[in-house]
């Protein structure tokens, strides 16, 4: 879990919406100094916490944890890669003709 990001988008949305970190901590039932230190990422906070704050700030929990959800195409070429990296570039090769032998019978399939 990146926090540091997910403090940026706090403050981000905060100011967008011309809130100190006060106003947004009294707001959602917290203290000043708890909301300060989610905002520079050195804390963790809770669901409930997480869940008061985005509909107090208006948003949704996916855009918050963006930086944290792993079933991107990004998330995945990048495992991908790690995988491949270290092997030879004739394994690398076999990999994606497997890889190909795969979604070929996968589209054969729902056909």
């Amino acid at each position: 879990m990146d926090y540091k990001r997910l403090g940026e988008r706090i403050r981000e949305e905060r100011r967008h919406l011309n809130l100190t970190q006060a106003q947004l901590a009294e707001d959602i039932d917290i203290s000043d100094t708890y909301m300060g230190a989610i905002e520079r990422g050195e804390r963790s906070l809770t669901l409930d916490t997480l869940v008061r704050l985005v509909n107090r700030l208006g948003v949704t929990i996916d855009y918050m944890l963006s930086d944290s959800v792993t079933g991107s195409d990004t998330y995945i070429i990048e495992q991908f890669r790690q995988i491949i990296d270290c092997q030879s570039l004739e394994r690398k090769q076999m990999a994606i003709n497997v890889l190909r032998t795969i979604f070929s019978y996968f589209e054969h399939e729902d056909m």
